[in-house]
């Protein structure tokens, strides 16, 4: 068996954010070396070109002896209940129970995350953001508020660049804006944050917790030192507990909601400019935004946006700045990203809405404007949900439900009786289904309430798939009623 020579730090896992946690230590002068649980990992030989002489161990932790390391630093993708580990990890639920083995007690503490890594260095305030859904979103509008606002802002975490990197590309950042899974707040015991949010919580990622009450114990820890945080009005889920507080004595919380606020929450109520009364955008009975003047479409974009102007209050940044930018900022590609609109039918890209809660927020915000119905593509890995949530939006907005994939038959069975069901075997043959069938005031949603990974690399290649075969269908339909 080999071993993790004494005082190094071991990096368990290979991929985007080990490479980053690998090139931190480097520049620290931390002695460290990496193991994977695969043999042979993507990215081995470009790894070891870039970090010559530090030793790989590919295989089970089981094979591995870690006494003797410093700390371990986990990748998110890695269980910390992945065998070999499990002496090293005590999975907190609330506070913190007496283990059976006083080992593992002593030694939890010695696993940790990047993003602990990145708090140990970080000397600029953080903002951070959670949730089952809509955290990419709301991630974005946040930094490119802080953005126009002037500040020097470093946008990242589980959304594009990973924290640690943020550090070396943004010396001199005034802010930093993170998006944050479930696998990364569990692996970091303080965050210190200074405004956060917790969006929403719905079934996702029980394959790797277990439950839901492990799901969200993960999730609330990014309240963990924070001063201040954004919740959702309607998910009490996403609200501090009495023990959570106890990890933030100084926390200072208040609410979003899509219905008229009240003293001091962010919703959505009537207010009249002048123009006559509509829709506004309100932090308790002062006014924000008119909804109209968002580029954004849906209620749960109105969410998202009044998430992210509590944050940019809290952090103050100025409201004109925050008005500007949702005037213009259009959404990111394959969340509700509209590909194209032909003979009255539009078709949105929804492909990043791999749980039912991202797909329920896509149904409900997108089929109370149509005057046809909703054609809802979806399926693939289904990572243990309970798809029976879908029945009631399909009943009310839904033409058919076209469904692929490996869990297409157990979704089929959970929304049995919403809408009427075609079965295809790939996302190719839905599309050519949804277009036999649309009609002009329909919508064509790929919003897949599942995983990509049994036929696609990830959620972008099956909406970049998506955007293909629509736009070449739709360009072959404008080419036919011109000639």
């Amino acid at each position: 068996m080999s071993s993790v020579p004494q005082g190094h730090t071991l990096i368990v896992g290979l991929g985007l954010s080990g490479s980053a946690v690998a090139r931190h230590l480097t520049r620290l002068g931390t002695p460290f070396m990496v193991a994977d649980t695969r043999q042979a990992p993507p990215g081995l030989h470009a790894f070891r070109e870039a970090h010559p002489g530090v030793a790989i161990h590919c295989g089970p932790l089981t094979e591995l002896d870690l006494a003797q390391a410093q700390e371990v630093v986990l990748s998110p993708g890695v269980d910390p209940l992945t065998p070999g580990l499990e002496r090293l990890w005590k999975r907190k639920l609330g506070d913190i129970q007496e283990s059976e083995n006083q080992g593992a007690e002593v030694a939890a503490s010695r696993i940790l995350g990047e993003i602990a890594l990145f708090v140990r260095q970080c000397r600029a305030p953080i903002a951070a953001i959670t949730g089952s859904n809509a955290k990419s979103t709301v991630t974005t509008l946040l930094g490119e508020m802080a953005s126009e606002a002037g500040l020097e802002v470093a946008v990242g975490g589980n959304l594009g660049t990973p924290a640690l990197d943020l550090l070396q590309d943004h010396p001199d950042a005034d802010l930093f804006v993170l998006e944050l899974s479930s696998f990364q707040l569990e692996t970091t015991p303080n965050l210190g944050a200074t405004a956060v949010a917790f969006l929403n919580l719905s079934e996702d990622h029980l394959d790797r917790h277990g439950d839901m009450t492990r799901y969200r114990a993960a999730k609330s820890a990014i309240f963990h030192g924070a001063s201040y945080a954004i919740v959702n009005g309607e998910d009490s889920s996403t609200w501090p507990r009495e023990k959570e507080s106890h990890q933030a004595p100084d926390l200072v919380w208040e609410r979003f909601t899509t219905k008229a606020p009240q003293a001091d929450e962010w919703g959505i109520g009537e207010y009249d400019d002048g123009t006559g009364a509509q829709p506004w955008l309100m932090h308790g009975t002062d006014p924000l935004l008119a909804v109209a003047d968002m580029r954004l479409p849906g209620l749960h974009n109105h969410a998202n946006a009044l998430a992210a102007m509590a944050l940019g209050h809290r952090l103050g940044l100025p409201l004109a700045a925050m008005q500007r930018v949702l005037k213009r900022f259009p959404g990111l590609p394959h969340r509700g990203e509209l590909i194209g609109e032909g003979q009255g039918v539009r078709w949105i890209n929804d492909s990043k809405g791999t749980n039912v809660g991202a797909t329920l927020a896509a149904m409900a915000g997108l089929g109370a404007t149509l005057t046809g119905k909703l054609i809802w593509l979806g399926g693939g890995q289904g990572k243990g949900a309970d798809f029976s949530p879908l029945k009631t939006p399909l009943k009310r907005y839904a033409r058919e439900a076209i469904v692929f994939g490996l869990d297409a038959p157990r979704l089929a069975g959970d929304i049995e009786g919403a809408a009427p069901i075609t079965h295809t075997r790939n996302l190719q043959e839905a599309l050519e289904r949804a277009a036999a069938i649309a009609c002009p005031g329909d919508c064509v949603l790929l919003s897949p309430a599942c995983a990509s990974l049994d036929q696609f690399t990830h959620y972008m290649a099956r909406g970049d798939a998506f955007r293909s075969w629509v736009q070449e269908y739709l360009a072959t339909r404008i080419d036919q009623e011109h000639s």
